[in-house]
């Protein structure tokens, strides 16, 4: 059905009398990361929503590992969502469970893992998202950037084919913005997963993008390589490259 691992075809999404998406076409290919960017209300994490079925498009298709996802029920989407799973900008944590029960709960909810290899990965997830010194504490005790990269974890803990960012650098301080982005980084160089990545920060686009989605006006306003959108003369492009200069970059290499 498609040769992509997750591709648009004339997708429309309205709220009210709002078009948020207009034949929006655009895919994403196995192993590379895409960057979704835009300024706000352009259809972004709309777009995360409508491939993972939380929302529905109006008219078009959406193709996921070449399924049409479009007007899946929720029982056909469970094992899409199991393949294909999503770290929210809240980070959607049990607040009553552990930090290390959070990241073991979607292993354990497959019920066949054996209980030595669930510990095994959850130690190693926390060590590899820099939190095992919170594996006791609760959700509540820690820092929006830290509860980021335990969901973080917790997403990689059921080995997905696929990880979709929703503003993974937002509501923290630049400090944090720089550590979790060199998080995703490390995480991309050592797994190679299908990911997609929504943000507003274009030294973290930058540093992550194997292409680039720029949404603008409802519609896809640049598909292609950081480069080329460098490059690229598009008046709506330029001023948003000025704009963000302001922005002083942090180094996201960790």
């Amino acid at each position: 059905m498609s040769e992509h691992f997750i591709e648009f075809r004339g997708v429309w999404k309205s709220f009210d009398t709002q078009d948020v998406l207009r034949d929006v076409s655009f895919h994403m290919d196995r192993g590379e990361t895409t960057v979704i960017m835009g300024r706000s209300g352009v259809g972004k994490s709309v777009s995360l929503k409508l491939i993972l079925g939380f929302l529905k498009a109006d008219a078009g298709r959406v193709i996921v590992d070449g399924q049409d996802v479009t007007e899946m029920t929720e029982e056909q989407l469970n094992p899409i969502r199991r393949r294909v799973t999503m770290v929210f900008q809240a980070g959607a944590l049990f607040d009553s469970l552990t930090i290390e029960e959070n990241v073991a709960f979607p292993m354990k909810a497959l019920g066949n893992v054996k209980r030595d290899d669930v510990d095994q990965r959850v130690a190693e997830l926390l060590e590899m998202l820099e939190v095992t010194p919170f594996a006791e504490r609760l959700p509540s005790e820690l820092s929006t950037g830290t509860k980021r990269a335990v969901a973080i974890a917790r997403a990689l803990a059921q080995n997905p084919d696929a990880i979709l960012y929703d503003e993974p650098t937002t509501m923290v301080d630049p400090l944090m913005a720089a550590h979790t982005g060199g998080l995703i980084l490390k995480l991309k160089e050592a797994f190679h997963k299908t990911s997609v990545v929504v943000t507003h920060d274009t030294h973290l686009a930058k540093r992550l993008a194997d292409k680039l989605i720029f949404l603008h006006e409802g519609e896809v306003g640049f598909f292609g390589t950081w480069d080329e959108f460098e490059k690229s003369k598009e008046p709506f492009l330029r001023n948003f490259r000025l704009q963000d200069e302001l922005i002083p970059a942090l180094d996201v290499t960790g």
